[in-house]
């Protein structure tokens, strides 16, 4: 089996928000909400937990710093959410020291990665395929940059590890996003030029394509869409959140890598909550990534950003998969679909890891 890097995961937000315990199973996880609200809160059962990490071979994670504005709440239970940017910097900085206590008390389990010395020792067990348990590598991802009561908040947080900034979500205050748009305007030049002043790389998911067509023509640092799929393929789809033709070839042009997100509600206009399970399989999945390779003409500008257990979980993902380490599943599938075992290296991790290259400090 080749090792997977995973482009997006809420595990901070999930964790804080349900008192998980990441370093459990995801059979484990469910057994102690059973009985619970949880699954119904988070639409599906748990799917991550580091055994299942190691099962599915899971080297590295962008693993977010994710919170949301009051007014897209769930309810009570949705604590991640915050009213004003007070609030959003206390949430903020909650998940940050998550992720550092996290990698401080279980340093075989996970390890934050911050540079290219990092990257290459976290990834070296899983390259060389080595015998046992390794440390899976996390690389830090904000979602959302609502909560910025100003961009140089960004200059601490990247002390702090932030790595990649998507700065759109629901509605933000810079972007137009999945449920609202706002203009291009003085406030979101100033969040781009703060990000290409420390280097910070643009994660354009949930971005509306007037954004990412506008992003693009004024920040000319990396660029990469994390967890999005593609609207050709969700015909009548009436969400803002997925990639149009001309979104796709301006992030290729930028040799950006998209990463595939393997969630029902993305994968079928046909498919709802409650349907058969049957209704959406991991080939449907594959068509995402089929679609962006002949849309690339390679596939070296693709990935997997699965999204697990973020807002979605078990049963509402394709038919085949169970937990995160099912997705060694989808490598079969594609070479069905006629891609050769490089291929499959380059969507389940060459690709990203070549970006992290490039992105990431020396």
């Amino acid at each position: 089996m080749t090792y997977l890097i995973d482009s997006h995961e809420d595990i901070a937000c999930s964790v804080l928000t349900f008192e998980r315990d990441i370093c459990l199973s995801a059979n484990e996880t469910r057994l102690k909400e059973a009985g619970t609200q949880i699954p119904e809160w988070n639409k599906g059962e748990a799917t991550l937990g580091w055994p299942d990490y190691q099962r599915g071979r899971v080297g590295l994670i962008f693993a977010t710093v994710f919170t949301a504005p009051a007014k897209f709440s769930g309810g009570d239970w949705d604590t991640m959410c915050f009213k004003d940017s007070v609030a959003a910097e206390k949430l903020m900085r909650a998940q940050f020291d998550y992720y550092h206590r996290l990698c401080s008390e279980h340093p075989d389990k996970f390890r934050l990665v911050l540079n290219q010395r990092d990257l290459h020792e976290v990834l070296q067990p899983w390259e060389e395929d080595l015998p046992g348990e390794h440390p899976v590598g996390l690389v830090l991802l904000m979602e959302g940059a609502d909560g910025l009561s100003s961009p140089r908040l960004l200059e601490e947080f990247h002390e702090r590890g932030l790595r990649l900034v998507g700065p759109a979500w629901a509605g933000t205050r810079y972007f137009g996003g999945t449920k609202e748009d706002v203009p291009f305007d003085v406030e979101t030049r100033a969040l781009l030029d703060m990000m290409m002043q420390l280097k910070l790389p643009l994660d354009v998911s949930h971005m509306r394509e007037s954004g990412i067509l506008a992003a693009l023509d004024h920040y000319d640092g990396p660029v990469i869409a994390s967890h999005a799929n593609a609207i050709a393929l969700l015909k009548e789809s009436p969400s803002f959140r997925h990639l149009t033709d001309s979104s796709i070839r301006r992030l290729y042009e930028r040799g950006a890598v998209i990463g595939a997100v393997p969630y029902n509600l993305f994968l079928s206009m046909e498919w709802n909550f409650g349907s058969p399970r049957e209704m959406v399989t991991l080939k449907m999945f594959a068509e995402q990534i089929d679609y962006y390779c002949q849309m690339a003409g390679s596939s070296k500008f693709t990935g997997v950003g699965s999204d697990f257990d973020g807002g979605f979980g078990f049963p509402n993902i394709p038919l085949e998969l169970d937990t995160i380490a099912d997705l060694q599943k989808l490598g079969g599938v594609l070479k069905e679909m006629g891609y050769t075992p490089d291929d499959v290296d380059y969507i389940f991790h060459s690709n990203w890891k070549r970006q992290l290259e490039t992105m990431l400090p020396a």
